[in-house]
């Protein structure tokens, strides 16, 4: 597969997902930090390692919030290329980078989406190749309905090239 990257059609819509927060936030909460937890996130959902916490923890302007999204979008963007050996349209392509970009690379490369996609005869525990996708649905081992609604948005921009949120 040719190296693609998320078109700005796709960032645009992970941007309206993940929201922009330039001031640090505990992921889980949604609540504003001062001092560094594991889950400090900033700008377009970038989690701040411990040892960025002293150039981010004090927030980011909207310029910075845009460079972290682009940097932490390649190894996302690298991970589908290298994951996924079929050939995918651009909708296709941010669909799983936005996934991917969501449920983390290792567990992205693991799955049965990438397995039904590389091979629609695959065995795995899902009927459909959306069965699998909609899977991913859980944060902390409980279904999340914001989640349902980001797979189910996810789901339709991979299938019909709708970039279109809940």
């Amino acid at each position: 597969m040719n190296a693609m990257t998320l078109s700005p059609q796709g960032i645009e819509w992970l941007k309206k997902v993940e929201g922009q927060r330039l001031q640090p936030y505990d992921d889980q909460t949604g609540k504003p930090i001062s001092a560094w937890v594991q889950g400090a996130t900033v700008g377009y959902g970038h989690l701040i390692l411990r040892n960025e916490w002293e150039r981010l923890g004090g927030g980011v302007t909207l310029e910075q919030a845009e460079a972290l999204l682009r940097q932490d979008l390649a190894p996302f963007e690298q991970a589908v290329s290298r994951a996924i050996t079929v050939t995918q349209s651009q909708c296709q392509f941010d669909a799983l980078v936005i996934l991917c970009f969501n449920i983390g690379g290792g567990n992205f490369a693991r799955s049965s989406v990438v397995k039904l996609i590389n091979n629609p005869k695959a065995v795995t525990t899902f009927p459909t190749l959306e069965a699998a996708w909609m899977a991913w649905t859980r944060s902390q081992g409980k279904v999340m309905k914001g989640l349902v609604n980001r797979r189910g948005a996810e789901w339709r921009m991979y299938s019909t090239g709708a970039y279109t949120h809940w």
